[in-house]
């Protein structure tokens, strides 16, 4: 019999589109439910099964049967274990390990400097912004750097790609945007657009997006209309 969960995420939910991405990559089959999200009033009220599941009331929330789980990295896992092929993580030792790295990396490391922003939309010369601005895109510069040689940031595909990918979409949302000194991120952001799993999440939150009247990145544009 076919195992079958539910994936609690949310529109706009960098998180929960890693996890989405994650479980189409592996052909998995499972129920996406979309937590009602606005600007106003954000998350409340938050979803029960949320809540149920997660301590820090966030998505993703992954349940399937008695199983519930939450965080990206812990769902990630979960695909992997659940589905080993296709792999997203590499199967050379030290390279799954630099992928890990990575996937923390991106979330711990490079992410925070978008937040930041996230509050200075208002103010984004101000030398608070500029500073968040620089550092992200300082991150961005090493990836770029990382990827001489290589179409992939461990080598081969990996969730550390997913990871990368959703984060430097805010970063792209909050005014630290690729740049054209940056050629090898630039064609491994395409690369990626043109994976189907990556293109229907994408996607799909950049017509969620235009729905909720704002700005879409404009490499993000062209994933919003069917292939």
């Amino acid at each position: 019999m076919t195992r079958r969960f539910t994936l609690y995420s949310g529109p706009l939910s960098m998180f929960g589109a890693k996890a989405q991405i994650a479980a189409l990559e592996k052909g998995l089959a499972f129920d996406l439910v979309m937590v009602p999200f606005d600007f106003e009033r954000l998350y409340t009220p938050r979803h029960r099964e949320v809540l149920r599941v997660n301590p820090k009331q966030q998505v993703p929330v992954l349940v399937e049967g008695d199983l519930a789980l939450f965080d990206s990295t812990q769902i990630f896992e979960y695909l992997e274990d659940l589905q080993p092929q296709p792999a997203l993580w590499p199967a050379d030792l030290r390279n799954r390990a630099r992928a890990r790295l990575l996937e923390l990396k991106s979330d711990e490391v490079y992410f925070p400097h978008v937040v930041r922003l996230m509050g200075l939309q208002s103010e984004l010369d101000g030398p608070a912004a500029r500073s968040a601005i620089t550092a992200a895109q300082q991150y961005c510069m090493d990836m770029d750097a990382l990827l001489q040689g290589r179409d992939w940031l461990a080598g081969s595909y990996s969730y550390a790609d997913i990871a990368f990918y959703m984060g430097a979409l805010f970063g792209e949302r909050q005014g630290a945007p690729l740049t054209c000194d940056m050629p090898r991120l630039l064609a491994w952001r395409e690369r990626m657009s043109a994976r189907p799993a990556v293109r229907q999440v994408a996607g799909a939150m950049g017509r969620w997006l235009a729905s909720a009247g704002r700005p879409v990145p404009a490499f993000l544009r062209p994933l919003t209309t069917p292939p």
